[in-house]
């Protein structure tokens, strides 16, 4: 008890109730002068016992008659004080759970033990057997004088919300009744939090709010539920980016409420324990005067606890995307999606977190800031690791998404700079164009204006079309390298599939992934998934173009960057070019490009000074045999190749092989002629 008057008084209740029931069972067993309680049965004993003398009114009226009475005083001053207490945590819960005179009794027995162990040698005693030290529902009727068996209703707040549950014990013997360990330790004075919630419950600090969060309009519409008259209770399901602040905004609109937040990670419990950890967190909340949040859908929780008498009145639920699922009790649904961090407030958040990125280049923290939507996560990620420079940052932020798409796609590594893409000059413009918009798109979308002109269709598509080879995957990776950003390719094997709607449902994960996430993807052989409709001729033609409806659906919500690209553009749906914002037309490279191509590929491969040397024969390569800028790039590695294998410079012999070895694959060596004439030209 521990100073505690509400403690003290309780074990002096039970105490003197203790006494007055061994005075008049005393009294009984002064009659049976042969039995020894808990050691025989007498005849007297079983006489006592089929005669009803233990009866509880002949019990009050003895007891009346034969009880100092000062002790009956203090027996009515200690229960006086206690009906008249309602500011200990033993008031809230008997307020909390309703508990009827019985359920207190039991509470009250059950806690004094607690407090005073050898109260079970009494209780032992009282019960006629050495073997019964607990309480039991007939101990505590006969202790407070109820003159019927308790019958505690299995669906009352002592069972249902785990109060007392009751304990099995040998055959033939009464249950045991018992406090619950955590609301036991909780009556003592302790905080701690419940084992049930150990590990996966916290609460949560209060921080700063971000400037962009909605938190009056959801403060204004909360306090509206719950200072109804009778209050309704809400439940605040939050979405957003992971690492955007949900917990925090939970619990900033908690402490306007006046309460602390407790949160409670559903997603590390297994399913046989979703009900237990869901109960005690609501038992938690109404006697720690909490809000609760729950990381995860709590569903599982609600529908197998459907007997509490009530829920917490202010809930909330933390998830990427909130699935609505029915509230508990009378609650009503109130959803929050917290924005993309605005561009003044990541700048803010970067001089916050990270003050030393005030020292880089500006250009280069501007990159950072309109690339990746950094949360506070994020930033608090990197405040963790310390000064560093902006290379350094944009990799850490980058590798937080690598493992996102899971099997759906592969990340493709983005060695190459512009000067490296030699395409033809209305490509290059395209390109110009694409990765302006993409470096100041974040700004235009914070206008009012332009989200309401365009509720669709923010997202930057771009299609890559034409011959293979001829740089469009290049393409792609030089704008992930210039935007820094990492470049997915998506896997069409596991994203198409024969059956129905399955495609369309794998897409849609995907790009729910990836608007998680700050990275470009890359829809190679987009025929695939975005060809023609078909005219209808039998059941398997209507649900392919249902899939394909979806699909354009999708593609169009999605406000990320992704590129398509495809060797047939004739087979993609029109319906779907109108959706795309750049088609860029990739063709074949004339005689300078290809010359641009060979002299790069040969620099880089067999080193500037042997490029000089072979400048003539490799200009009438260019100009005698046309090919793509990948046939040309893997037979420089070809010849490479073979060079080495003879341990020698690279020369004009290697470099036919490797053209002869690229152009095979085609089906269209070069003839006799033409290699005559280039072999010629010089060694």
């Amino acid at each position: 008890m521990r100073g505690d008057p509400i403690l003290r008084a309780v074990v002096s209740r039970v105490r003197l109730r203790a006494t007055l029931r061994a005075a008049w069972l005393r009294s009984l067993w002064r009659d049976d002068p042969g039995g020894i309680p808990g050691w025989a049965i007498s005849h007297a004993e079983v006489d006592r016992y089929l005669g009803g003398k233990d009866d509880p009114a002949a019990a009050a009226r003895w007891i009346k008659r034969h009880t100092d009475p000062e002790v009956l005083a203090l027996l009515a001053a200690v229960e006086a004080d206690l009906a008249a207490d309602d500011t200990s945590r033993l008031a809230l819960l008997c307020r909390v759970f309703d508990l009827d005179a019985a359920a207190r009794d039991l509470v009250h027995t059950c806690l004094a033990a607690a407090i005073d162990p050898d109260l079970s040698r009494v209780y032992a005693y009282l019960q006629d057997d050495a073997h019964r030290g607990y309480v039991t529902d007939h101990l505590v009727a006969r202790l407070y004088d109820h003159r019927a068996p308790l019958l505690i209703d299995p669906a009352s707040a002592l069972t249902s919300w785990d109060v007392l549950p009751g304990t099995a014990t040998d055959a033939g013997r009464p249950p045991e009744r018992a406090l619950d360990p955590a609301i036991r330790d909780w009556l003592l004075g302790s905080d701690a939090l419940d084992p049930e919630l150990a590990g996966i419950a916290r609460l949560q600090p209060v921080l700063k709010p971000l400037a962009d969060w909605p938190l009056e309009q959801a403060e204004t519409a909360v306090r509206g539920w719950l200072e109804n008259t009778p209050p309704t209770p809400v439940r605040v399901r939050v979405g957003g980016l992971p690492g955007s602040g949900r917990r925090s905004f939970a619990a900033v609109l908690a402490d306007r409420m006046g309460l602390p937040l407790l949160t409670v990670d559903l997603t590390e419990v297994s399913p046989d324990r979703q009900a237990a950890v869901y109960r005690h967190a609501q038992r938690r909340a109404f006697l720690g005067r909490c809000a609760l949040a729950f990381l995860g859908d709590p569903a599982t929780g609600v529908r197998q606890n459907s007997t509490l008498s009530s829920h917490y009145p202010l809930q909330f639920v933390i998830a990427e995307y909130p699935v609505w699922t029915p509230p508990p009790g009378r609650a009503v649904d109130h959803l929050v999606e917290l924005p993309v961090p605005s561009l003044t407030t990541r700048r803010r958040l970067w001089r916050s977190y990270a003050p030393w990125s005030r020292d880089w280049p500006v250009a280069e923290l501007e990159q950072l800031v309109t690339q990746h939507r950094t949360r506070p996560a994020d930033l608090a990620l990197l405040q963790r690791r310390g000064p560093g420079t902006a290379a350094d940052a944009g990799a850490i932020l980058r590798d937080g998404s690598r493992n996102v798409l899971g099997d759906l796609a592969r990340r493709l590594d983005c060695p190459f700079e512009r000067a490296d893409l030699v395409v033809t000059e209305p490509v290059d413009k395209a390109l110009d164009d694409l990765l302006f918009e993409a470096r100041d798109r974040a700004a235009l979308w914070e206008s009012p204006a332009a989200r309401r002109l365009f509720p669709q269709g923010r997202g930057l598509l771009a299609l890559l079309c034409g011959p293979p080879g001829t740089g469009k995957t290049m393409s792609a990776q030089v704008i992930a390298a210039e935007l820094g950003q990492d470049l997915f390719r998506i896997d069409l094997a596991t994203v198409v599939s024969k059956w129905v709607g399955e495609t369309s449902r794998n897409v849609d994960r995907l790009l729910r992934r990836a608007a998680t996430q700050d990275v470009i993807l890359l829809f190679d052989e987009a025929d695939a998934l975005f060809g023609r409709r078909t005219e209808i001729k039998e059941a398997n033609d209507r649900f392919a173009n249902t899939d394909t409806g979806y699909l354009l659906q999708a593609i169009e919500s999605y406000e990320g960057i992704a590129l398509m690209s495809t060797n047939r553009r004739g087979d993609i749906d029109p319906a779907f070019l109108r959706r795309i914002r750049y088609v860029l037309d990739y063709s074949l490279p004339d005689p300078a490009e290809r010359l641009r191509l060979w002299t790069t590929i040969v620099s880089t491969l067999a080193g500037a000074k042997r490029a000089e040397k072979l400048a003539g024969r490799i200009a009438s390569l260019a100009t005698a045999v046309p090919m793509s800028g990948a046939q040309i790039k893997f037979a420089v590695l070809s010849a490479t190749f073979a060079a080495r294998r003879e341990q020698t410079e690279m020369a004009m012999p290697h470099l036919l092989y490797g053209v002869q070895t690229e152009l095979i694959k085609d089906g269209r060596p070069l003839g006799e002629r033409i290699l005559d004439r280039l072999v010629s030209d010089g060694p």
